[in-house]
Protein backbone atom coordinates (compact mmCIF):
# COMPACT_ATOMS: atom_id res chain seq x y z
CA UNK A 1 0.00 0.00 0.00
CA UNK A 2 2.91 2.36 0.65
CA UNK A 3 3.89 2.08 -3.02
CA UNK A 4 0.30 2.37 -4.29
CA UNK A 5 -0.50 5.44 -2.17
CA UNK A 6 2.82 7.21 -2.75
CA UNK A 7 2.74 10.31 -4.94
CA UNK A 8 3.95 9.67 -8.47
CA UNK A 9 7.19 11.39 -9.39
CA UNK A 10 6.84 14.26 -11.83
CA UNK A 11 9.47 12.55 -13.93
CA UNK A 12 9.96 12.62 -17.63
CA UNK A 13 6.89 11.29 -19.47
CA UNK A 14 8.93 11.60 -22.67
CA UNK A 15 11.53 9.09 -21.49
CA UNK A 16 11.02 6.62 -24.34
CA UNK A 17 11.21 9.32 -27.01
CA UNK A 18 14.21 11.01 -25.35
CA UNK A 19 16.34 7.86 -24.98
CA UNK A 20 16.82 7.19 -28.71
CA UNK A 21 17.47 10.90 -29.30
CA UNK A 22 20.49 10.87 -26.95
CA UNK A 23 22.67 9.60 -29.77
CA UNK A 24 24.57 7.20 -27.48
CA UNK A 25 22.89 3.78 -27.49
CA UNK A 26 25.41 2.33 -25.04
CA UNK A 27 24.74 5.07 -22.46
CA UNK A 28 20.98 4.71 -23.02
CA UNK A 29 21.28 0.88 -22.84
CA UNK A 30 19.58 0.58 -26.24
CA UNK A 31 20.43 -2.91 -27.41
CA UNK A 32 18.95 -2.74 -30.92
CA UNK A 33 16.97 -0.43 -33.20
CA UNK A 34 14.65 -1.49 -35.99
CA UNK A 35 12.78 0.82 -38.36
CA UNK A 36 9.86 1.46 -36.01
CA UNK A 37 10.91 0.32 -32.53
CA UNK A 38 13.84 -0.40 -30.28
CA UNK A 39 14.99 -2.78 -27.56
CA UNK A 40 16.32 -1.28 -24.32
CA UNK A 41 17.55 -2.69 -21.02
CA UNK A 42 15.18 -1.73 -18.20
CA UNK A 43 16.94 0.54 -15.69
CA UNK A 44 14.65 -0.75 -12.93
CA UNK A 45 14.55 -4.48 -13.71
CA UNK A 46 12.50 -7.20 -12.07
CA UNK A 47 15.26 -9.65 -13.00
CA UNK A 48 18.69 -9.32 -14.62
CA UNK A 49 18.25 -8.90 -18.36
CA UNK A 50 14.76 -7.35 -18.13
CA UNK A 51 14.24 -5.73 -21.54
CA UNK A 52 11.68 -3.28 -22.89
CA UNK A 53 10.46 -3.26 -26.50
CA UNK A 54 9.39 0.27 -27.39
CA UNK A 55 7.89 1.78 -30.56
CA UNK A 56 9.59 5.02 -31.57
CA UNK A 57 6.23 6.73 -31.99
CA UNK A 58 4.64 7.58 -28.66
CA UNK A 59 1.22 5.95 -28.32
CA UNK A 60 -0.59 4.73 -25.23
CA UNK A 61 -2.32 1.64 -26.60
CA UNK A 62 -1.69 -1.21 -29.03
CA UNK A 63 -4.70 -0.18 -31.13
CA UNK A 64 -3.03 3.17 -31.88
CA UNK A 65 -0.11 1.48 -33.67
CA UNK A 66 -0.22 1.08 -37.44
CA UNK A 67 -0.12 -2.50 -38.74
CA UNK A 68 3.53 -1.97 -39.74
CA UNK A 69 4.38 -0.70 -36.23
CA UNK A 70 2.61 -3.66 -34.62
CA UNK A 71 4.49 -6.13 -36.82
CA UNK A 72 7.81 -4.41 -36.14
CA UNK A 73 7.19 -4.34 -32.40
CA UNK A 74 6.38 -8.07 -32.37
CA UNK A 75 9.58 -8.80 -34.29
CA UNK A 76 11.64 -6.85 -31.78
CA UNK A 77 9.93 -8.66 -28.89
CA UNK A 78 10.92 -11.99 -30.49
CA UNK A 79 14.46 -10.67 -30.97
CA UNK A 80 14.67 -9.65 -27.31
CA UNK A 81 13.44 -13.04 -26.14
CA UNK A 82 15.95 -14.85 -28.34
CA UNK A 83 18.85 -12.64 -27.23
CA UNK A 84 17.99 -13.40 -23.61
CA UNK A 85 17.61 -17.11 -24.35
CA UNK A 86 21.03 -17.17 -25.98
CA UNK A 87 22.87 -14.91 -23.50
CA UNK A 88 21.45 -15.90 -20.11
CA UNK A 89 19.56 -19.18 -20.72
CA UNK A 90 16.50 -18.56 -18.52
CA UNK A 91 13.99 -21.27 -17.63
CA UNK A 92 11.14 -19.15 -19.02
CA UNK A 93 9.88 -15.65 -19.79
CA UNK A 94 7.21 -13.17 -18.76
CA UNK A 95 6.33 -11.05 -21.80
CA UNK A 96 3.60 -8.46 -21.74
CA UNK A 97 2.23 -4.93 -21.69
CA UNK A 98 0.96 -2.82 -18.79
CA UNK A 99 -1.90 -0.86 -20.36
CA UNK A 100 -3.40 1.95 -18.28
CA UNK A 101 -2.31 3.34 -14.93
CA UNK A 102 -4.24 0.73 -12.93
CA UNK A 103 -2.27 -2.04 -14.68
CA UNK A 104 1.08 -0.53 -13.75
CA UNK A 105 1.45 1.67 -16.81
CA UNK A 106 3.36 4.50 -15.12
CA UNK A 107 4.81 5.70 -18.43
CA UNK A 108 2.14 6.63 -21.02
CA UNK A 109 4.40 5.54 -23.93
CA UNK A 110 3.45 1.96 -24.88
CA UNK A 111 6.17 -0.62 -24.19
CA UNK A 112 6.42 -4.37 -23.74
CA UNK A 113 8.33 -6.06 -20.93
CA UNK A 114 10.49 -9.08 -21.71
CA UNK A 115 11.52 -10.59 -18.39
CA UNK A 116 13.74 -13.67 -18.18
CA UNK A 117 12.68 -16.02 -15.38
CA UNK A 118 14.48 -18.81 -13.57
CA UNK A 119 13.00 -21.48 -11.37
CA UNK A 120 13.11 -20.11 -7.83
CA UNK A 121 14.08 -16.57 -8.88
CA UNK A 122 11.72 -14.89 -6.42
CA UNK A 123 12.76 -14.40 -2.82
CA UNK A 124 11.71 -12.60 0.34
CA UNK A 125 13.82 -9.44 -0.20
CA UNK A 126 11.43 -7.59 -2.54
CA UNK A 127 8.45 -8.42 -0.33
CA UNK A 128 9.85 -7.91 3.19
CA UNK A 129 12.96 -5.82 2.69
CA UNK A 130 11.62 -3.61 -0.11
CA UNK A 131 14.93 -4.32 -1.85
CA UNK A 132 15.74 -6.01 -5.13
CA UNK A 133 18.84 -8.13 -5.46
CA UNK A 134 20.41 -8.21 -8.90
CA UNK A 135 23.53 -10.35 -9.29
CA UNK A 136 24.89 -8.34 -12.22
CA UNK A 137 25.34 -4.61 -12.93
CA UNK A 138 23.30 -3.13 -15.79
CA UNK A 139 26.45 -2.36 -17.81
CA UNK A 140 27.65 -5.98 -17.52
CA UNK A 141 24.23 -7.30 -18.50
CA UNK A 142 24.13 -4.90 -21.45
CA UNK A 143 27.53 -6.10 -22.71
CA UNK A 144 26.52 -9.75 -22.33
CA UNK A 145 23.31 -9.25 -24.31
CA UNK A 146 25.03 -7.05 -26.89
CA UNK A 147 27.61 -9.77 -27.58
CA UNK A 148 24.83 -12.33 -28.22
CA UNK A 149 22.92 -10.02 -30.58
CA UNK A 150 24.79 -10.63 -33.89
CA UNK A 151 24.34 -14.41 -33.75
CA UNK A 152 20.67 -14.12 -32.84
CA UNK A 153 20.02 -11.62 -35.65
CA UNK A 154 21.68 -13.97 -38.14
CA UNK A 155 19.62 -16.92 -36.88
CA UNK A 156 16.34 -15.01 -37.02
CA UNK A 157 17.04 -13.78 -40.54
CA UNK A 158 17.60 -17.36 -41.68
CA UNK A 159 14.62 -18.86 -39.83
CA UNK A 160 11.80 -17.60 -42.07
CA UNK A 161 13.54 -18.97 -45.17
CA UNK A 162 13.95 -22.37 -43.51
CA UNK A 163 10.27 -22.39 -42.52
CA UNK A 164 9.21 -21.42 -46.03
CA UNK A 165 11.28 -24.25 -47.51
CA UNK A 166 9.84 -26.75 -45.02
CA UNK A 167 6.32 -25.56 -45.88
CA UNK A 168 7.02 -25.83 -49.59
CA UNK A 169 8.35 -29.39 -49.16
CA UNK A 170 5.25 -30.35 -47.18
CA UNK A 171 2.95 -28.96 -49.92
CA UNK A 172 4.84 -30.83 -52.65
CA UNK A 173 4.49 -34.17 -50.87
CA UNK A 174 0.72 -33.85 -50.41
Amino acid sequence: MTYIEAPRPSGNNQLFTDLPALGDDRAAHILHRSRRSYLVLNRFPYNPGHLLAVPFRAVADLAELTPAERADLMEIIVLGKEVLRTAVNPDGFNIGFNLGTAAGGSIPHLHAHIVPRWTGDTNFMPVIGQTRILPQALESTFERLRSALPGVLTGLRRAPVSRRKATMRTRKTR
